[in-house]
């Protein structure tokens, strides 16, 4: 989806990622969280704090973290 969202637009990248409907996934909602950055803030914030509440490791809790702090930097 990522590389669908380079060549050919984010918006058509969030319809198709969408349709996977991965909602137990945190590298789900991340990369939703990603594709709807500069978007739409709002939805890019909601996707990474469900990612975030998914992540079960330290790590990935952390990295979730820093794209949620910078959302709005």
């Amino acid at each position: 989806m990522y590389a669908l969202s380079k060549t050919n637009g984010k918006q058509e990248a969030i319809v198709e990622a969408e349709k996977l409907n991965l909602t137990d996934n945190h590298f789900y909602f991340t990369l939703l969280g990603e594709l709807y950055k500069d978007i739409d803030n709002t939805k890019a914030n909601q996707n990474f704090q469900k990612a975030f509440l998914l992540a079960k490791t330290k790590t990935d809790k952390q990295t979730i973290q820093k794209k949620i702090d910078n959302l709005y930097a």
